[in-house]
């Protein structure tokens, strides 16, 4: 049997303190090792452990209404109220603090783990805040057991109603690399966070070839999320695994394998490992042999689809009730991001 394992690293963060995330990550990556994990998998944004410092804003004109929140920013125009733009809310000075804090792809902190993956002769799916030609990005390397990166992908649906990531650049597409491991070569895709909440991030990726789908993620994971996750394996006959940090209403990093029934055709729980709230390494076993049998002789995946039907999910218009403002009180156009 051909059994790939990721490990995946629920970790709590020493906030933006980027010296202390990179000694726990290298830390966890070594646990994880010495587990028999092929690749690990942070969660979003390690090197600030996703973090945005929202009371350095204090002090800055708040317009709000009591029962408003930060996360109330974008909504649909008839629950707009102008009573002051973003800017009013967190200074210019504090998002830009926040954005300085991007690093570069071959910098000390990405290139520590190059090294530690070489000398491990494990991946490991790294994340942190990309410097980039503009607004930095939400990013994360796939780097191989001998120490390249076999590809960096770009969260693509940024969580534009809200800061921090309505600061980011948005990624250009959906990635998939073939990755050197001891049980061969598998293609991993790679999505974040909110990505996951749209199927076509996950489609794209089965129809590029991913037989595992790695997300690393930040935020609450409830019964909702987890079912999503669950539909992005099935329907895709794709493996999922996500990282996430712990946490009260956080935690249940979680993976699925895609195999929904049998060879009998009875229904099978396809639920790998989910973690609870504490922090920990949790393993997902891949068992590839039977995954890939799986994808042979199953009706999920490509054959059955009809594209040619779907020509509106290209469109770039948003009707009622699904229009939204941003913080400006200007109608949100997403062909600007």
């Amino acid at each position: 049997m051909h059994e790939l394992t990721v490990a995946l690293l629920q970790m709590t963060p020493h906030g933006n303190d980027q010296a202390a995330n990179r000694s726990k990550g290298e830390a966890f990556c070594r646990q994880a090792r010495e587990m028999g994990a092929d690749i690990a998998l942070f969660p979003e944004m390690w090197n600030i452990g996703y973090n945005f410092d929202r009371e350095a804003g204090e002090g800055a004109p708040d317009h709000r209404s009591p029962e408003e929140s930060f996360g109330d920013l974008w909504r649909a125009p008839e629950r707009w109220k102008a009573e002051g733009a973003r800017h009013d809310l967190v200074p210019e000075a504090v998002v830009a603090a926040w954005q300085a804090q991007a690093i570069e792809r071959d910098g000390d902190f990405v290139t520590l783990f190059t090294s530690l993956a070489k000398e491990l002769n494990m991946a490991i799916a790294l994340t942190y805040l990309e410097r980039w030609d503009g607004p930095p990005r939400n990013s994360v390397s796939i780097i191989d057991r001998h120490g390249a990166i076999a590809m960096t992908y770009a969260k693509v649906h940024t969580c534009d109603f809200d800061l921090p990531e309505a600061a980011c650049t948005p990624g250009d597409g959906f990635y998939v690399c073939t990755l050197d491991t001891a049980q061969g070569g598998v293609q991993i895709g790679a999505m974040i966070c909110y990505d996951r909440e749209f199927p076509e991030s996950a489609r794209v990726l089965m129809l590029k070839g991913a037989e595992i789908i790695l997300t690393p993620n930040a935020c609450d994971l409830e019964a909702n999320r987890i079912g999503q996750f669950r539909a992005r394996a099935f329907e895709n006959m794709v493996g999922v695994a996500m990282a996430n940090y712990p946490g009260a209403g956080m935690g249940h990093s979680v993976a699925f394998d895609p195999i929904a029934f049998d060879k009998s055709g009875q229904a099978r729980d396809p639920l790998i490992v989910e973690a609870g709230e504490g922090e920990g390494i949790y393993l997902a076993r891949f068992d590839l042999d039977t995954l890939r049998d799986y994808r042979t002789r199953e009706t999920w995946g490509n054959a059955f689809r009809r594209p040619q039907r779907y020509g509106l999910l290209t469109s770039l218009a948003v009707e009622p009730p699904f229009a939204r403002v941003n913080a400006d009180g200007e109608p949100y156009d997403r062909s600007k991001r």
